[in-house]
């Protein structure tokens, strides 16, 4: 950004690869890390060595997570810096950031850079990982307070591409159902998980989700996982209300008390009792003693994207090393074959789908789009959707080749499309519910829809139309669609007998009426249904 230079992340495993930049990044202002995920933050450390003149900036929450991408070394206790939640801070006499939440895990940040000359200000808004949906322990991201931003340059993940996810909690109830169903099967459950997200996400949905409540069942943690239980507990004060009023009443992670029970798994232990249990382990460790250890049948259940993942590397022709989670797996060939041993996945996503991504690019209003950090075909996918391709200049950045944003001195915001809303129908008993989000109320057609609090829905081929009735709707609504609308008089209505008002609550009942005249006790006459019903 004009003179400044930004690193945005760290995740590589080797740093020889900076060489070709190393002139650029030895000049470069500072780094920013979004979140404490290893493949965004397990170089920072070897950075700041090579590099110790780059300050590293993140969230506060970030900067205390950090130290667990290197468990057991002795960790610079101010690696990172960090950064206050959405106020401008100053990191030169012409460059700000300003922090958002980013959803995705605790302190994951969305930042937007600012460079200010005597002409204009030039922002990058920069998200990181990000989630829009609510999970158990990490509010989404706050979509309402980005909204009208207009970056000139939008650098975001396209991790899922153009995918649609069910809503977060069917993909958890969904989830807990196979969790359940296998123990009662008297199948112990192996869930590999790397050591920040969706492991203490798992401890947590075990301990709230209503098929567990009171069940008979132990939940093992291993160490390095529980290393990320315990940092969560110390902060605390930085979690959703909801997360700290659970902790209130009950341990957010270990408790031997309340079923189902939470425990530790010591360095080179083994889940004890001949019972079924389920065990949360780190996946780059080798978990494969776990299974060998007792007689009894096991599943290992694996996430989508990591299973995807070992597959891609198992058939790709490489000399690479596998990774640590598939070389553990092939050591179980025997038991996998004989079927002792299962393998299976899940879905619990923490990054925003096709609709979670094209939201918040309408809602920023960019003028260029960057999509980064995701599989080159996904990244593709999202760079061919029309509704972004007429209204946001697109780019598809490639490894090693410098990618520039050209600003012109004018640029004519296209007009945001309808906003889209997400929600969810439940059958309730007979009848059924439909949930839609509040954010939908500040659209001022709501008043007009919640008028009588009354909708109409219809099928139109495979799509269920919902329709808003107002009071003239209302008063429209008659059974025989071909007879024309007139407008609410004693001629039509129901009480009216031989040109006298018959009802007791009309101010008119017993006097003969005028077929013009109208009152307060008005109802439309019953039509020919066969089930003497009236429309009121």
């Amino acid at each position: 950004m004009g003179p400044r230079r930004i690193v945005l992340d760290c995740g590589l495993r080797d740093l020889a690869v900076l060489e070709a930049a190393r002139d650029r990044i030895e000049t470069a202002d500072l780094l920013f890390c979004s979140h404490a995920h290893s493949d965004h933050a397990r170089g920072l450390w070897a950075f700041s060595q090579a590099f110790p003149q780059v300050p590293i900036y993140g969230s506060e929450v970030t900067a205390q997570l950090l130290p667990l991408n290197w468990l057991g070394r002795d960790v610079p206790p101010h690696l990172c810096q960090a950064l206050p939640w959405q106020t401008p801070i100053s990191l030169a006499d012409d460059l700000t950031v300003q922090l958002w939440p980013a959803g995705h895990l605790p302190g994951a940040a969305c930042a937007l850079f600012t460079y200010h000359t005597p002409q204009r200000p030039y922002t990058v808004f920069y998200t990181g990982d990000f989630f829009m949906s609510n999970s158990r322990l990490v509010d989404g991201l706050p979509l309402e307070a980005l909204r009208g931003l207009k970056p000139d340059v939008l650098i975001l993940e396209g991790s899922a591409g153009t995918t649609r996810h069910p809503h977060r909690r069917q993909q958890e109830s969904q989830l807990a159902s196979t969790l359940h169903s296998l123990v009662q099967r008297g199948r112990s459950v192996l869930l590999p998980t790397p050591t920040l997200g969706i492991g203490q996400e798992l401890v947590m949905l075990l301990r709230s989700h209503h098929q567990f409540t009171g069940q008979d069942i132990t939940v093992w943690v291993d160490e390095t996982v529980a290393a990320g239980c315990d940092l969560y507990l110390e902060l605390m004060a930085t979690f959703p209300s909801s997360v700290q009023n659970f902790a209130r009443h009950q341990s957010l992670f270990w408790d031997d008390r309340i079923l189902p029970r939470v425990r530790r798994l010591g360095v080179d232990g083994q889940p004890e009792g001949d019972r079924p249990c389920i065990l949360i382990a780190y996946r780059e460790a080798d978990l494969s003693a776990h299974c060998l250890a007792t007689a009894q049948p096991w599943t290992v259940l694996l996430p989508e994207s990591l299973a995807s993942a070992i597959a891609a590397t198992a058939l790709a022709d490489t000399r690479e090393e596998p990774s640590p989670t598939l070389a553990w797996l092939q050591t179980l060939a025997s038991e996998l074959a004989s079927e002792r041993i299962q393998l299976d996945t899940y879905q619990l996503t923490t990054h925003s789908d096709r609709v979670g991504t094209t939201q918040l690019i309408h809602n920023l209003r960019p003028q260029h789009v960057a999509f980064v950090h995701g599989k080159p075909t996904h990244l593709a996918d999202l760079t061919g959707l029309e509704e972004l391709q007429t209204r946001y200049q697109l780019h598809l950045p490639s490894d090693g080749k410098e990618l520039e944003f050209p600003l012109g001195d004018r640029f004519i915001q296209p007009a945001a499309p309808e906003p889209v809303f997400e929600g969810e129908i439940t059958q309730v008993d007979d009848s059924v519910l439909l949930l839609l989000p509040e954010g939908l109320t500040a659209d001022p057609r709501w008043a007009d829809l919640a008028d009588t609090g009354l909708v109409q829905a219809r099928w139109q081929g495979n799509d269920l139309v919902i329709k808003g009735l107002n009071q003239r709707d209302l008063l429209r609504t008659v059974t025989n669609r071909d007879t024309p609308w007139q407008p609410p008089s004693c001629q039509i209505c129901r009480y009216q007998q031989e040109g006298r008002c018959r009802s007791a609550d009309s101010p008119l009942q017993g006097l003969q009426v005028s077929p013009e005249g109208l009152c307060s006790a008005f109802a439309l006459q019953a039509a020919e249904r066969g089930d003497g019903e009236a429309f009121a």
